[in-house]
């Protein structure tokens, strides 16, 4: 059984005990979130599909961590132009471990 969920403007394949990395959700380490943006649920044969989401289906998930990702670099050039510029950023996170699916 599986479900793609959408959290934080990206959407998810997860299973039952899976480890997630989504983008920062307003919830403490240890404690658990209902994901409500359900857009289909599979199981076996038998496939949901919501338009856009499921009506009364949903995601539970322990929060494990919250994070930042490796530093990403960015880098503008233009040849010739003497012109080279660098910066970089670093994303934050929260770890997620599905814990149910329900729908």
């Amino acid at each position: 059984m599986y479900a793609v969920i959408r959290t934080g403007g990206k959407q998810y394949r997860v299973s039952e005990g899976d480890v997630i990395r989504v983008e920062t959700l307003a919830a403490e380490a240890g404690s658990s979130v209902e994901l409500g943006d359900v857009l289909m649920i599979a199981d076996g044969d038998e496939i949901k599909i919501g338009t856009p989401v499921l009506e009364g289906a949903k995601v539970t998930a322990d929060v494990t961590a919250h994070g930042r990702h490796k530093k990403i670099e960015v880098v503008k050039f233009r040849r010739r132009k003497h012109f080279d510029r660098r910066t970089g950023h670093r994303q934050n996170y929260t770890e997620l471990k599905i814990t149910g699916i329900a729908g």
